[in-house]
């Protein structure tokens, strides 16, 4: 977890804003002040991008104090359905697709139409940017950028083995071969190639969109059967027997974030995460790291990934300084110098103004994701249907069923059965 608060105090001893701080001592502190809450899953990097982008727009606004809060992907969702069920929410939240129709149904976000053009600046975001912050009809999301899933793997340690880097028309059953010839060349204890992918919900689906399946259909129903998922936990079973990826017991150490991910923790040479993320890896880990897809479906195969909003920053319809916290998000998304902070470490920016101002300022790492979205633009397929309410606890799920399978507590077959029956029992409760 990490937390900052941008107060007076704060301010003061950034050296910025004092004088105007103490300008404004004869006004009612109500007039004087807005006292915005920020929210957000991450990194270290991004936690420190955040912050500077905050304290930049709080050095312009005197009368506003941000305090920002972040914690790891699993426990952030944990702790905000915890805060909206308690009227207890940040002002501005980070919000992903998986979950945006979700809370916004309930009617935990705010629409944000009223606020375009005059306080959110929308005007260099493509239909489709705009669009992919939609639910029903109404603007709930603001896109921090565009991303999708990726390959990140150490290119230091494989260029150093002599053995060939992952490309993007490597197949499942290649980049299995590749990750068993890693772990037998690096000849490091507990070091495998590769996590186990077994548990990781955005490449089941993947895998299930290049066979013409979906994790969910339009009507928020489970699109895969006993046997499609039978075949996708057998896949790794085999992986761990040729000791291709990391032990059950290895594996367990990711807590589905970036400082707890196992090629993080110097335990595996790829991992399967998000383009966007390359940044925040790349902060952590001493050796040079890449950037490829997720393994192809091979010949005849359907596209299996997609571009997505990489995250987007709704607004909590609780908060009671909607107002300001709209005039933030529309900072965030369509300043200059808070696009020049941020860079690409949320995905390259949705503005297309934006974009401009962002690209002759990236590092080799910056361009690369700018490279990759380019690299797969013409390979993805569509949006997928949005995940439907429970869809979060099904990822719980597949991670608990993956681990059985791999003590051997379960066979794939048998792990496949339960999987698919407690989905589909999580779905119907609605």
């Amino acid at each position: 977890m990490s937390g900052f608060a941008l107060s007076r105090r704060s301010l003061i001893g950034a050296g910025i804003g004092g004088a105007t701080l103490a300008s404004l001592g004869g006004l009612p502190a109500a007039a004087r002040e807005s006292r915005l809450r920020m929210f957000w899953w991450g990194a270290k990097e991004r936690a420190e991008r955040t912050d500077k982008v905050n304290k930049l727009y709080a050095s312009g606004h005197p009368d506003v104090t941000i305090a920002g809060e972040s914690l790891g992907w699993t426990d952030y969702w944990a702790r905000l359905a915890t805060q909206t069920a308690g009227r207890n929410a940040a002002d501005v939240l980070q919000m992903d697709y998986r979950y945006i129709f979700e809370y916004a149904r309930r009617g935990a976000l705010l629409p944000l139409d009223a606020y375009v053009p005059k306080t959110l600046n929308l005007t260099d975001f493509s239909p489709a940017a705009v669009d992919s912050g939609k639910v029903d009809g109404k603007i709930y999301g603001v896109s921090l950028g565009l991303n999708s899933t990726a390959m990140v793997y150490d290119k230091g340690l494989i260029q150093s083995l002599g053995l060939k880097e992952p490309v993007w028309n490597m197949t499942w059953s290649e980049i299995g071969d590749l990750a068993a010839e890693v772990t037998k060349a690096a000849k490091r204890d507990g070091y495998t190639g590769m996590e186990d992918g077994g548990g990781n919900e955005p490449l089941l689906e993947v895998w299930l969109a290049q066979r013409g399946k979906s994790l969910y259909t339009s009507e928020g129903k489970v699109g895969y059967d006993d046997k499609d998922m039978t075949e996708w936990l057998a896949f790794w079973s085999d992986q761990r027997k040729r000791g291709a990826c990391a032990t059950p017991d290895t594996q367990a150490l990711d807590r589905g974030e970036i400082d707890s991910n196992l090629l993080s923790l110097g335990k595996i040479a790829m991992t399967f995460a998000h383009s966007n993320q390359l940044v925040g890896f790349q902060a952590i880990n001493k050796s040079k790291l890449g950037l490829s897809t997720f393994p192809d479906g091979g010949q005849g195969a359907k596209p299996g990934q997609y571009l997505k909003p990489a995250m987007m920053w709704s607004v909590s319809a609780q908060s009671k300084q909607a107002e300001a916290a709209v005039q933030l998000v529309s900072y965030f998304v369509a300043d200059t110098e808070a696009a020049k902070l941020l860079g690409v470490e949320r995905g390259v920016p949705a503005s297309s103004a934006m974009r401009n101002v962002v690209t002759p300022t990236l590092d080799d790492l910056g361009r690369a994701m700018v490279d990759y979205i380019s690299l797969i633009s013409d390979k993805v397929g569509p949006l997928p249907p949005p995940p439907p309410r429970g869809a979060g606890e099904i990822q719980s799920v597949l991670r608990r069923v993956n681990e059985q399978v791999g003590f051997g507590r379960l066979t794939p077959a048998d792990g496949a059965k339960q999987f698919v029956a407690e989905a589909s029992a999580v779905l119907a409760r609605g």
